[in-house]
């Protein structure tokens, strides 16, 4: 129960992924999709169809699929290595002394950053903006390295793609990542990105599989509205917990209690 707000700010914060990195996402999913026409592959798998484009076969179905999905499997295997890393560190440290200080430090900046993710996706702030453009930055250093692994055409190098993908400088996952930090130890951490990787996954798959269609709709104002509303509303109630010296769990935070407890 503790885990349902992160899945919930992953699958409604994800709604910044397309804008940030949903270009180079489709790009990488066209180079993966069956090569059947070149019009086809307007529209990775085509799943919509566009005039009198053929749909694929079965065979065609599933090899894109197998590779899309391992695409995926490998961005969350780096967010779940990545909240091992962020809780074993902050348990470690616990074990020499007191964190009380850096946790609150930790989880002011975690849900900040949030608030800033919201007003993002809203357009109320374009601050994070330089972040995306570092991201960008970054893939464009790391491409040639990995460009052994393009075209995305096999599971395999899918998998790694989406491995090297993970670790892209983003603020949404900056976010989570902290969260991880404060969660006590390195298994905890690391089901707290899986979660919020998990949180993720629908609109990426969906993304992948529809490409360019679905970005022109998850742009949509209304759309990225809703969202930035939603991922502003987790920012500002883990503050006013934070500053009103109430217990961070988000269990407290939504009012669910083990069975039989008081308040």
């Amino acid at each position: 129960m503790n885990l349902i707000p992160i899945f919930l700010i992953g699958l409604f914060g994800s709604i910044h992924c397309v804008g940030m990195c949903g270009g180079i996402v489709s790009a990488l999913s066209m180079a993966a999709a069956p090569s059947a026409t070149p019009s086809a592959r307007i529209i990775p798998l085509r799943l919509v169809t566009v005039g009198k484009m053929p749909w694929p076969s079965d065979q065609n179905h599933f090899m894109y699929l197998s590779r899309v999905l391992a695409y995926n499997s490998g961005r969350l295997f780096s967010y779940a290595l990545a909240g091992t890393i962020a809780g074993g560190m902050a348990q470690s440290v616990r074990a020499l002394t007191s964190l009380s200080s850096l946790q609150i430090g930790a989880y002011w900046l975690a849900n900040l950053i949030l608030i800033a993710l919201g007003l993002h996706l809203m357009d109320a702030w374009r601050g994070l903006r330089r972040l995306e453009a570092l991201g960008q930055i970054v893939w464009r250093r790391v491409q040639p390295a990995v460009k052994f692994l393009l075209p995305m055409d096999s599971p395999a190098k899918a998998l790694m793609l989406g491995a090297v993908w993970g670790w892209l400088p983003c603020g949404m996952v900056y976010s989570v990542l902290l969260t991880a930090m404060l969660s006590g130890d390195a298994v905890s951490g690391a089901k707290v990105m899986l979660v919020f990787g998990l949180g993720t996954l629908p609109m990426l798959l969906t993304l992948g599989v529809l490409g360019m269609r679905l970005k022109g709709w998850l742009l949509d104002r209304r759309v990225r509205i809703t969202g930035g509303v939603i991922v502003l509303l987790f920012g500002l109630m883990g503050i006013l917990r934070v500053a009103n010296g109430l217990p961070l769990s988000w269990l407290d935070a939504i009012c669910i209690s083990p069975a039989g407890a008081t308040h």
